[in-house]
């Protein structure tokens, strides 16, 4: 019998729209250990295979892109113009860590040496605990499953509860690819005290966690008496600095998709903004043009640009925001739009606000808000920017705009993050590690480097018998 029944709340209607039973102690005994029994035999799998698998499994899943389209906008609300996009990325970062699996997981030879033969081989760890996120669910998912699964690791998904399909959708494709039984198991819970005791398991050899800095703490902590890798990708304040250099226009549509995108609900999306004093007034004008052209409603609409937020906890929070900044003397500049007008009688519905005199004393410059809000601070110098994009727990990105991208390149060099980006926002290349700063997290996803949490090194040292 399970121990509990979750329940995934539309974000459009706040209605109830799937359950799911969660995990039962019985089950959970159970898990670690058939996720173990199929590691053994996945682990002697050659990686080729693994290869063929994978491939055929991302095939698979290409075809389903429309249905798992409507999936996540039904799930989680982002507007159906763009979840479709997910998934295509998803497949396209996974095909691109297929590519170099062979590079990223061949041994190392070591030293030539007459009489001896010494190498380093990367060799799987175990059974691998995956707990991810609702925002962009494929996205964060393939990051590690891929790595994992490639360098013969068994895999154990613990999804959000608001995005409980996309797991299943998951085993499911990889089942028809030909994966064997049990090196991929799906568990739902919404239970700490469930998912502290499976972190607790002796079996389980990595844990990647994506969410909330809480909750990846509250992970770290169930973890801290074993030796066990802990992947941690958290959240992010990133900043944006608009150099007075630049097309103010262009720069302020390309500030505006990255800060509103999904309901400004990434962990990478731009949560404040710092522009030249000489430009700041025309770049604020601009951001007040472009939300003109932005409409927000209905996901299930394809000219919709921004659906709910995911909750009405999230809502409140967000509102929370915008009304502390308010109260410490900022200015509200968003323009006026009839989209934005408040209407929504259903669902988690939040305009977009555009934030002008805020100041570091306010949570919208300090706090992760994970919303569609877009607070613009003046500065007077490169320096005084630099300060400002540092003064924060969070270090995940940060951006740099300007034409001058030589001098971007140099101030970049001083901001504290795991990813700097000039000219662009918001876009976690597969090529480039992604990992965290400060509170934004630890471990390296992505890139050849996303897949040395899933390995171990075991060196041999071979010496020719005497003759």
């Amino acid at each position: 019998m399970s121990a509990e029944v979750l329940t995934t709340i539309s974000p459009t209607t706040n209605e109830p729209i799937l359950t799911r039973n969660g995990i039962s102690d019985v089950e959970l005994g159970l898990l670690p250990k058939a996720a173990t029994d199929a590691f053994r035999s996945w682990r002697t799998t050659p990686l080729a295979d693994r290869q063929i698998i994978v491939k055929k499994a991302l095939t698979l899943l290409a075809t389903k892109t429309d249905d798992l389209a409507l999936e996540l906008t039904v799930q989680m609300g982002r507007p159906i113009a763009y979840t479709g996009k997910e998934i295509t990325t998803a497949i396209k970062r996974a095909e691109y860590l297929l590519k170099i699996s062979d590079e990223a997981l061949k041994d190392t030879e070591g030293e030539p040496e007459a009489g001896f033969k010494r190498f380093i081989r990367k060799v799987p760890v175990g059974p691998v605990l995956i707990i991810f996120a609702w925002n962009y669910p494929y996205l964060i998912l393939v990051n590690s499953l891929i790595p994992a699964l490639l360098a013969g690791n068994s895999v154990i998904l613990k999804p959000s509860p608001q995005t409980p399909t996309v797991p299943e959708q998951i085993a499911k494709v990889f089942g028809e690819a030909g994966l064997p039984p049990g090196v991929i198991q799906v568990f739902h819970s919404g239970s700490p005290t469930t998912i502290e005791s499976i972190v607790r398991s002796p079996e389980v050899s990595a844990i990647c966690f994506t969410g909330s800095v809480a909750g990846g703490l509250a992970v770290q902590k169930a973890a801290a008496d074993r030796v066990v890798s802990v992947g941690l990708e958290l959240g992010g304040n990133d900043p944006a600095y608009v150099r007075g250099d630049v097309d103010v226009r262009w720069a302020a549509e390309e500030i505006v998709d990255g800060a509103v995108f999904n309901s400004g609900q990434s962990c990478c999306s731009i949560e404040r903004v710092y522009v030249d004093e000489k430009i700041h007034d025309e770049f604020v004008e601009a951001v007040r043009d472009v939300l003109k052209g932005y409409r927000l409603g209905d996901p299930l609409d394809k000219a919709t640009h921004l659906g709910p937020v995911v909750s009405k906890r999230s809502k409140e929070a967000i509102e929370a925001h915008i009304k502390d900044a308010l109260d410490k003397g900022a200015k509200d500049a968003t323009p006026e739009n009839e989209t934005f007008s408040n209407r929504y009688t259903k669902g988690n519905f939040v305009a977009p606000s555009l934030l002008t005199g805020v100041d570091h004393s306010m949570a919208v410059m300090k706090d992760e808000t994970f919303g569609p809000v877009i607070p613009v601070m003046k500065v007077k110098s490169d320096e005084e920017a630099i300060g400002l994009m540092n003064d924060s727990e969070f270090g995940l990105t940060a951006s740099i705009w300007s034409k001058d991208t030589n001098k971007a390149y140099e101030l970049s060099e001083q901001v504290e993050a795991g990813t700097v980006f000039v000219n662009r926002c918001d876009f976690p290349s597969p090529d480039l590690a992604w990992t965290g700063w400060k509170n934004s997290g630890k471990g390296v996803t992505l890139s050849r480097f996303g897949f040395e949490q899933f390995v171990r090194l075991k060196s041999f040292h071979i010496k020719d018998y005497p003759q």
